[in-house]
């Protein structure tokens, strides 16, 4: 069955019980306090295992008269019905030891009683009662159809459990409750289903037999409190005993207990007949308590969240329906399909792609150009097309977006008229293993189209960084000699930017280079690696630094450039002033605590990031290699690394000069030295880090290519796709 299906499935019993589910699940939130009030109550005087039903009888009968009925609920409270010295005919919980009174069975809450009359049928009688038993079954489908739709994103059932990459809020936490809460709900659908079966005598007859035992009548009569059945059988055991109504030796003692109800000759305590309760008899018993909760404070507190789960999920799957109507495009054209030159396609799950797409979509229509936005399931001939721009998210394991499912087909039935240039963006997570895998698909297909020409290279963008797509965007322009510019408020919404009070600012050194200490006014979560995006006045373009952890402030490397606006901007701070930025997680770029070693790999500023990950104890062997111009150089940052490597924090620290001698060294000159080591390092599945310049970069993967080919018969792309290798340079 195609992922639509199971999607479409989904969304539609979503929609259509909806109201009924939310009905449900507020008065589970209710009813599930119910059996947490009752079993706080303090009614339960001893351990029921350790009284026999004989000990707690012969205690009664000192204390009344006569007995009707003993009971015990299901949490373990113990009731007597009996007759007083007066004559009364009373029903209160008892102390099972002494038999004596402990309190009156207290009215039940006209709250709870209200409530479960709406939650079984609605008011309406059997007619609710079949209408609650049916949304309880499409309740189960939904969440049958949603598990499978969690392990088709995450890759497969086997990857289930694994790390959810969080798009939005709603998405992320409608995956991880989804996981979470699955068994729960489950259990809470089918007990529902089952009881409405059985209150409507849906379900099939089950016969069970009655054991009859021929009675012994040299036995002599005794007291009840030394009935062997009655010693036998603790109070743990018991459900319900009544009494003989009469003293005729033709009335007997009915004893009930979880899985058998017996006949008991009142006089000589002989059993007379045994009927064991059937598997249907059972079943439905284990469903009341899963379903209501009562008797277990923890299974209730389970029933109470999954119930304000239930809702959550109902406002998650909407807000996320609606989020992705809002970013349909299709009033955005101002040109038809076959009036425009540049056609822009989108595959997109939860339309985070298509803000990417309209980014570029307006940025074309800035220069006069005629562009057409839709859905890549809308592709068809296009008259006056001479682009085409794909931007595309992949679903779970290498499938397409809902609303790109039929692309690929559509594309061999409509071929273009005149041949098309085109141009593939991935987007998705590294994350996930089949990263950008549609994409890749998407563009090999079109590549292998005699109609179609390649424009740009494919290009992927890992967990919707604008960064990255920004370079995609550079490379496009060049490519096509177009002036387009896109900024980051341009794709998504303004992050709000927070206060910060600079603590500490160095002096520049040598090579035009200051340390920068920041401390946000308020509290706010960042980690090392992270970035912090800092606008000056009069530009609209963020500029992002990486981020060093350092005593709770933001510690950052600043190379000033004699045009560079943020650089300058940034150095003419002083001490107690305040700058405006906003913090950018990174999560691609945070130090792997799995890890038992790390390698950090830096040249220049790029050992911000790096200086912060040191700082901080941890049983990871971490060594340092950094590239620089002079040893001058390294004045900047020596107190933060003789502190790390005094510490223990850090296990060694290597530094290349490229300008300090006649001949060069470089960072990667240290990688080339330390082959055999970083050999064994990448076998054992330790990671490296590499941050600083592009070109950096590529000297260092260059050699980590070497050496992965050389010695280990790998390419350097299988350590990559394996997060071994986490690169941030710009």
């Amino acid at each position: 069955m195609t992922i639509s299906i199971w999607r479409y499935s989904h969304f539609t019993l979503a929609i259509s019980s909806a109201f009924f589910v939310i009905i449900a699940a507020i008065t589970g939130i209710i009813l599930a306090i119910e059996p947490i009030s009752d079993k706080l109550k303090n009614f339960n005087q001893a351990d029921l295992s350790t009284v026999s039903v004989g000990e707690t009888i012969s205690n009664l009968q000192q204390n009344y008269p006569e007995i009707i009925t003993v009971e015990v609920d299901k949490n373990d409270f113990v009731t007597a019905s009996v007759i007083t010295v007066d004559g009364d005919n009373q029903r209160f919980y008892i102390n099972p030891i002494t038999g004596k009174k402990i309190a009156d069975i207290p009215e039940r809450n006209p709250i709870f009683e209200f409530t479960t009359n709406l939650h079984r049928s609605l008011f309406l009688k059997s007619t609710g009662r079949f209408l609650v038993g049916f949304f309880s079954l499409l309740l189960f489908l939904i969440s049958a159809t949603g598990f499978i739709l969690i392990a088709k994103r995450q890759g497969g059932f086997s990857k289930i459990f694994t790390k959810v990459v969080k798009e939005n809020n709603n998405q992320y936490y409608h995956v991880v409750f989804g996981r979470l809460f699955y068994i729960p709900l489950v259990i809470i659908t089918l007990t529902g289903v089952f009881l409405s079966l059985e209150k409507f005598s849906w379900l099939p007859e089950e016969k069970t037999e009655t054991q009859f035992f021929e009675t012994d009548d040299a036995l002599e009569s005794q007291q009840i409190n030394d009935f062997p059945i009655f010693k036998n059988t603790n109070l743990a055991d018991l459900k319900k005993i009544e009494f003989p109504f009469s003293d005729d030796a033709e009335d007997y003692f009915f004893l009930q207990t979880d899985n058998k109800g017996l006949t008991i000759q009142q006089y000589t305590g002989q059993v007379l007949s045994e009927k064991s309760a059937g598997f249907l008899a059972v079943l439905s018993d284990y469903s009341f308590i899963l379903h209501t909760g009562q008797g277990s404070i923890l299974w209730a507190i389970v029933l109470l969240l999954s119930s304000i789960v239930i809702l959550y999920f109902v406002y998650s799957g909407f807000a996320m329906t609606l989020q992705r109507v809002k970013t349909k495009t299709k009033k955005t054209n101002q040109f038809s399909k076959d009036e425009a030159e540049y056609i822009i396609l989108v595959g997109s799950e939860t339309g985070g792609t298509f803000l990417f797409a309209k980014a570029f979509q307006k940025a074309l229509m800035r220069l006069q150009k005629k562009v057409f936005l839709t859905e890549m399931n809308n592709y068809t001939t296009f008259e006056n097309a001479k682009y085409i721009i794909i931007f595309t998210a992949t679903y779970g394991d290498g499938d397409a977006p809902a609303n790109a499912e039929l692309f690929l087909k559509k594309v061999k039935k409509h071929p273009p008229k005149n041949k098309v240039d085109f141009s593939v963006v991935g987007f998705g997570s590294t994350n996930y293993k089949e990263f950008c895998k549609y994409a890749d698909v998407v563009n090999n297909t079109l590549n292998n189209n005699q109609y179609f020409t390649l424009n740009t290279p494919i290009f992927r963008v890992n967990n919707q960084s604008f960064a990255e797509f920004n370079k995609w965007v550079l490379q496009w322009k060049n490519n096509n000699n177009l002036p387009i510019e896109i900024t980051k408020t341009d794709v998504l919404n303004p992050v709000k930017e927070v206060d910060f009070k600079i603590i500490k600012k160095t002096e520049t050194n040598k090579d035009d280079t200051f340390l920068i200490e920041l401390k946000p006014k308020k509290k706010i979560d960042f980690t090392s690696g992270d970035l912090l995006a800092i606008t000056p006045q009069n530009s609209k373009n963020p500029r992002l630094y990486s981020i060093g952890k350092f005593n709770k402030n933001i510690l950052l490397s600043i190379k000033k450039h004699e045009f560079g606006v943020c650089s300058n901007y940034l150095h003419g701070l002083t001490t107690n002033s305040i700058c405006k930025a906003s913090v950018q997680s990174n999560e691609k770029f945070h130090f792997p605590k799995e890890s038992k070693e790390v390698i950090l790999i830096a040249n220049g500023t790029g050992i911000a990031p790096f200086l912060g990950m040191i700082q901080h104890k941890t049983k990871t062997k971490i060594d340092l290699f950094w590239g620089c111009k002079t040893v001058s150089s390294y004045s900047l940052y020596e107190d933060y690394i003789n502190k790390a490597l005094q510490k223990g924090n850090l296990n060694s620290f290597e530094m290349a000069c490229s300008r300090e001698s006649n001949q060069k060294v470089y960072v990667q000159d240290i990688v080339e030295k330390q082959s055999e080591k970083i050999t064994n390092f990448l076998e054992n599945g330790n990671t490296i880090m590499i941050c600083g310049s592009l070109k950096m970069q590529k000297g260092v993967e260059s050699v980590l290519e070497i050496i992965t080919q050389q010695y280990l018969e790998k390419p350097l792309s299988f350590y990559k796709e394996n997060h071994q290798i986490k690169a941030d340079c710009y």
